[in-house]
C-alpha cells in the first residue's frame, strides 16, 4: 500500500512553511530597525548630530526651518557678548565699570539695556548690532574671550560676533551652517527618523545635564547602539551646573556608568570624541594635566587626544566581550559626520545581522 499525504498533513506542512517565512521577514525587518540613543553630558554635541542626521539624510532644513532658527542665532549672539563682558566684572548699568574705556562702559550699559527687549522679539536691532560690533573690536573684550575657559561661554560666541555683518542684515536668513552652531539647550527627548542603506532608524536625542538624565531610562529598552558623545575640548572647563566638576571628568563618569550598564550587555557602544577642531586649536595653549595632572606627554593634537581615547576605553569593564567603536568628530561638519555615520552604520548592520543569526 503506498504512502499518502492525506490534505490535513498537507495543510500542516504550508502552515509550517508560512510560519518559517513570516519568522524569516521578521527577523529580517527586525535587523532593519534601528534604535539609536545619544548619551553624554551636557554640550557635547548631541543636538549637532542629530541636526546633521537631517542635513544628510533628509534634504536639510528649507528656507523657512532657516529663518525659524533667525531668532536663536540672535538669542546666542547676544547671550554671547554678555558673557564676556560680565566675565570682565562690568557690574549691570549704574555701577562702576572698569575693564573697559568710557566709551566701552557706554557700549556695555547699552548692551544690558537693549539686549532683553530685542531677545524676546527675536531681532537684532541696528543700534544693538553697532554696540555689540564695537564691543567684540575692543582689545580688553578680545582679552577676556582668550580667557573663556573660566567662564561659561558658548563654543559658537567667535562664530557668529566675527559675522555679525551678516547676520545683522535685514534681510538675514541663517544658512545651514548657522542652524547647526545654535545652541538650545535640550529638555526631554526629541526623536529624528531616517532611512540609510536600507535601514530604518530612531534616533533619541535626550538631554544632558544633571537634570535631564533621570530621563535617559524611559529610552533604554530595545536599543540597538548607543552614540555616547564627548566633548574633546571640555578637558579644562567646568561644568555649567556645578563649578567645582570638571566636564571630562563628568563625562567618563557618566561613560563608565553606561558603557558598564547591564541594560547596555549586548548593545554596540559608539564612542564620539567630538569637538576635534576646537580641541586642537586649545591643547596648544592649555595643557591637557589641567584635567589630566598625570599626564606626560606633549601638548599636541595627536598624542593628547590619544591619551583621552585610552582613558576612555580603559572604562570598559568587559573588554573581552565588549568592543568600543571610537571616533574623533566634528559635529558642525557635515562630511566628517557623514563619513563617521557610514562607518557606524556598517558596524550596526554587521552586528544586527548576527544577532538575528543572519550573518
Amino acid at each position: 500500500m503506498g504512502c499518502t499525504v492525506s490534505a490535513e498533513d498537507k495543510a500542516a506542512a504550508e502552515r509550517s512553511k508560512m510560519i518559517d517565512k513570516n519568522l524569516r521577514e521578521d527577523g529580517e525587518k527586525a535587523a532593519r530597525e534601528v534604535k539609536l540613543l545619544l548619551l553624554g553630558a551636557g554640550e557635547s554635541g548631541k543636538s549637532t548630530i542629530v541636526k546633521q542626521m537631517k542635513i544628510i539624510h533628509e534634504d536639510g532644513y528649507s528656507e523657512e526651518e532657516c529663518r525659524q532658527y533667525r531668532a536663536v542665532v540672535y538669542s546666542n549672539t547676544i547671550q554671547s557678548i554678555m558673557a564676556i563682558v560680565k566675565a570682565m566684572g562690568i557690574p549691570w548699568p549704574g555701577s562702576h565699570s572698569r575693564g573697559l574705556p568710557a566709551s566701552g562702559r557706554d557700549d556695555a550699559r547699552q548692551l544690558f539695556a537693549l539686549s532683553c527687549a530685542a531677545e524676546e522679539q527675536g531681532v537684532l536691532p541696528d543700534d544693538l548690532s553697532g554696540v555689540i560690533r564695537r564691543l567684540w573690536a575692543d582689545h580688553g573684550v578680545q582679552a577676556c574671550f582668550g580667557r573663556s575657559r573660566e567662564y561659561q561661554l558658548n563654543d559658537s560666541a567667535a562664530y557668529y560676533l566675527n559675522d555679525l555683518e551678516r547676520i545683522a542684515q535685514s534681510d538675514y536668513i541663517p544658512t545651514q551652517q548657522d542652524v547647526l552652531r545654535t545652541r538650545v539647550k535640550t529638555t526631554g527627548i526629541v526623536e529624528t527618523h531616517f532611512t540609510f542603506k536600507d535601514l530604518h532608524f530612531k534616533m533619541f536625542d535626550v538631554g544632558g545635564q544633571r537634570s535631564e538624565r533621570k530621563k535617559w531610562i524611559h529610552c533604554f529598552e530595545g536599543v540597538t547602539a548607543i552614540i555616547f558623545c564627548v566633548a574633546l575640548s571640555a578637558y579644562d572647563l567646568v561644568l555649567a551646573e556645578d563649578e567645582e566638576m570638571n566636564r571630562m571628568h563628568e563625562s567618563m563618569k557618566l561613560f563608565d556608568s553606561i558603557c558598564n550598564n547591564k541594560w547596555f550587555t549586548d548593545t554596540s557602544i559608539i564612542l564620539f570624541l567630538n569637538k576635534k577642531d576646537l580641541f586642537e586649536e586649545k591643547i596648544t595653549h592649555s595643557p591637557l594635566v589641567i584635567c589630566f595632572p598625570e599626564y606626560t606627554g606633549a601638548n599636541k593634537y595627536d598624542e593628547a587626544a590619544s591619551y583621552i581615547q585610552s582613558k576612555f576605553e580603559d572604562l570598559n569593564k568587559r573588554k573581552d566581550t565588549k568592543e568600543i567603536y571610537t571616533h574623533f568628530t566634528c559635529a558642525t561638519d557635515t562630511k566628517n559626520v557623514q563619513f563617521v555615520f557610514d562607518a557606524v552604520t556598517d558596524v550596526i548592520i554587521k552586528n544586527n545581522l548576527k544577532d538575528c543569526g543572519l550573518f
